[in-house]
């Protein structure tokens, strides 16, 4: 990186508009870290300006602003919506058998086409991200880049301490369709509460097969009752009755963002908590 001195470009009235990091960051570029770490490094550039210091207002609309000499498009308003999704409504915006969707439940007044990040089954509720940040959403729902979820599990019979460790390890679950099965990834289980006919679990994965949690405690033969999301990496479920919804604060999208644009080396850094 490179020493950080004065800038001397001519775009530091911030009535211009939004600071570059913004910008670029609700372009995709990457976090707003990483977007403040390109503009020092000499790779932003503002209708032919090269960007030589923080800090920096722009236009979006009107500015060409590039990065690697790649212009970056002006994104309309990002939308994130956090639904808590009731039991019975499906995650996917097309449905060929009509049941509810999540989209219909939110009404947002930027009439913004909004799509869920990830899906959550028909039987479950809890957490569903909406959002028309494409970058983002890929980011949060791809497995390659690990954004753990949480939830909490209701299940029939008393989960023993050493079902927990065989579930922490990862179970083996067979392929569907005529595909090779596989061994679920390590994940974290707690016990939060149990007794002789039914445990309560709250269960963390890194991955997403298609009704995982439910498929590997049904191979310890405890059936699930009742599965709910309550956190997607540093979100939690809060404030909101089934079937509500309300958007992400500026806080839950700024640590958000940091979580899904991490590099490898930021994530072995010391976690921050979740946002409450």
């Amino acid at each position: 990186m490179r020493r950080r001195h004065a800038p001397t470009h001519p775009y530091q009235q911030d009535e211009r508009g939004p600071r570059i990091q913004k910008v670029l960051a609700d372009a995709g570029v990457g976090s707003r870290r990483a977007c403040e770490e390109a503009v020092e490094e000499g790779r932003v550039t503002v209708n032919g300006h090269r960007i030589d210091g923080l800090p920096a207002w722009v236009s979006p609309d009107e500015d060409d602003i590039r990065v690697d000499g790649r212009r970056i498009r002006a994104a309309g308003r990002a939308v994130y919506v956090m639904l808590f999704k009731p039991k019975g409504v499906v995650s996917t915006n097309s449905d060929p058998e009509g049941r509810p969707r999540a989209i219909d439940l939110v009404e947002h007044p930027s009439k913004a086409r909004l799509y869920p990040v990830g899906r959550l089954d028909l039987d479950s509720s809890g957490l569903l991200l909406l959002t028309n940040d494409g970058p983002l959403a890929n980011r949060l729902a791809h497995p390659r880049f690990e954004m753990h979820k949480g939830y909490e599990v209701t299940v029939g019979g008393r989960v023993a301490d050493e079902e927990i460790e065989r579930l922490e390890r990862g179970i083996f679950l067979p392929g569907r369709d005529e595909r090779a099965g596989a061994r679920t990834a390590r994940s974290q289980l707690k016990i939060l509460k149990r007794d002789a006919t039914r445990t309560l679990l709250y269960m963390e994965l890194r991955e997403g097969r298609n009704r995982q949690i439910r498929r590997m405690l049904a191979t310890l033969g405890h059936p699930v009752k009742k599965l709910r999301r309550v956190r997607m990496g540093p979100l939690q479920l809060k404030g909101l009755q089934a079937g509500q919804w309300r958007e992400l604060t500026a806080r839950e999208l700024s640590t958000l963002r940091e979580a899904a644009f991490a590099t490898p080396q930021e994530r072995a850094r010391p976690k921050r908590r979740a946002v409450r």
